[in-house]
């Protein structure tokens, strides 16, 4: 085991790896509750796509851990299954069917811009700068989700200020919504706040964040994990840890249910109708370049912002790797181990699957090696088995490991030049926008445009790489297309 993944030469230990998966996990599990959830909202089966996400996070997690070695996990990404669902199916009109005909495009695309080095050329391209605000602009996004799923934080926000409801326009004199409420959207009026503390999961995620950073300073071994598992026992007493493992989700229902799912993005309501109305060959073609971009950048922001700043992806062996032709350095198995899972998720029923960030929780720990990877697959699967055990790790409890995650790597911060406007004012735009628009994506979208806008004010439009206007533009078109449609 230790001759496969290179465990002395990466500094770490089976026990390491092994606990960083588990955190991993932990920190991402959340996504087997809530993707059913939001996919279920456009007619998919709920119990399909919990299976669907299993399988496809196992494949593509596996291919991660084997054949790139380095302790990242994949699943269906957040933000982009509500891209599917509240834009794309609601919005754009879209069936579920046609929706994941639409992703399995996007997986195709991912596979080609791979293989032809593209993405590893965009990584190449990026400024260092850029890299770093990324890098920091990651940790305040996983803090923030961290401060958010925690409750430590309330948005107010009166009638007026409310723009849609399930994706339609809000009318303040409407007093019943068809199958409930799945969604508001309210503009910059909504006013965030401190929350009260006078629940118990606001005051066990305190006192998870008070124990984690005693554990972190202290310098425990597997400080997040063991603050996981404390806060969750500490949650038991306080009615937060909830026993009862009674629970929907079963394998046998989940599998009968498959059926509806799988392969249905080739069925003659997905595919074989995606292209029949000539009126919308654009939308079909720009939405499936705005799956292309989410996916692809959601992934490269999440390796740029972990594996740079740990050494998995920078040592000078792994840079002479990079590069020489093919697949070779552990980055360019990376990104080919990322394209693929898509694809999976598309044929078995689901969005989107992305490199997750919630995996630097594992890296966090320790976790340096395919291995890490290995674990977090391994749990998925017996997730299939036993989902119920899932439920018992309440929020509260893995809330404060995003939090302290996310100030470890908002330490890239220090090495921005911000005294110098012309690269203060693109690092702003990408992290913060990322972080507040709760989206790692627009953050790089934001930045890259603003790079491009003050390199030509400052006259040094020339020292802006090809890739990065070719992207910028690729962006602003996404932008306009979405705002028109």
């Amino acid at each position: 085991m230790d001759k496969f993944f290179r465990l002395k030469e990466s500094g770490t230990t089976v026990g390491t790896e092994i606990g960083a998966g588990v955190t991993t996990f932990f920190a991402m599990s959340y996504i087997l509750f809530v993707n059913p959830q939001i996919l279920g909202q456009t007619g998919m089966p709920q119990q399909a796509v919990f299976l669907a996400t299993i399988i496809a996070s196992v494949a593509g997690t596996l291919v991660m851990g084997l054949f790139a070695n380095v302790p990242y996990a994949l699943a269906p990404g957040m933000g982009l299954n509500a891209f599917f669902t509240y834009t794309v199916v609601m919005g754009l009109g879209f069936t579920w069917q046609q929706a994941l005909a639409l992703v399995f495009f996007c997986g195709i695309i991912n596979i080609i811009i791979t293989v032809t080095k593209i993405r590893k050329m965009l990584i190449s391209a990026i400024p260092v700068n850029l890299q770093l605000a990324i890098s920091g602009g990651i940790g305040a996004f996983i803090a923030y989700v961290g401060l958010k799923n925690g409750n430590f934080l309330q948005f107010t926000s009166d009638a007026s200020s409310i723009l849609t409801v399930n994706g339609k326009a809000f009318n303040a004199t409407q007093e019943t919504f068809k199958h409930g409420i799945g969604s508001v959207v309210t503009n910059g009026s909504i006013t965030p706040a401190l929350e009260v503390f006078n629940s118990p999961a606001l005051i066990l995620a305190v006192i998870g964040l008070v124990v984690t950073v005693i554990f972190k300073v202290r310098k425990v071994p597997g400080a997040l994990l063991i603050g996981i598992l404390t806060t969750t026992i500490i949650g038991i007493p306080m009615g937060v840890t909830n026993l009862h493992l009674a629970s929907g989700y079963s394998i046998g229902s989940s599998f009968h249910q498959l059926g509806t799912t799988f392969l249905a993005a080739f069925s003659s309501e997905g595919m074989g109708s995606l292209f029949a109305e000539h009126n919308r060959v654009i939308l079909v073609l720009m939405t499936i370049l705005s799956f292309s971009l989410s996916d692809t950048f959601d992934s490269l922001g999440t390796f740029i912002g972990t594996g740079r700043q740990t050494g998995i992806f920078s040592g000078k062996r792994e840079l002479e790797l990079e590069a020489q032709p093919g697949f070779k350095s552990k980055l360019d198995k990376a990104l080919f181990a990322d394209s693929i899972a898509t694809g999976v998720g598309s044929i078995f029923g689901t969005s989107n699957l992305t490199t997750y960030v919630e995996s630097s929780a594992g890296i966090g720990a320790g976790g340096r090696t395919g291995l890490t990877s290995v674990v977090v697959s391994i749990l998925f699967l017996l997730s299939s088995l036993a989902s119920p055990l899932l439920s018992i790790i309440p929020t509260a409890a893995i809330a404060p490991s995003l939090i302290l995650v996310g100030i470890m790597m908002m330490s890239a911060f220090s090495k921005i030049p911000w005294h110098d406007f012309g690269e203060a004012i693109p690092a702003f735009m990408t992290s913060f926008i990322m972080a507040f628009a709760y989206n790692i994506t627009y953050g790089i979208a934001a930045g890259f445009i603003f790079y491009c806008l003050v390199k030509t004010v400052e006259g040094k439009a020339k020292e802006v790489h090809g890739l990065i206007w070719i992207v910028s533009a690729l962006f602003v078109i996404n932008f306009a297309v979405l705002a028109l449609v």
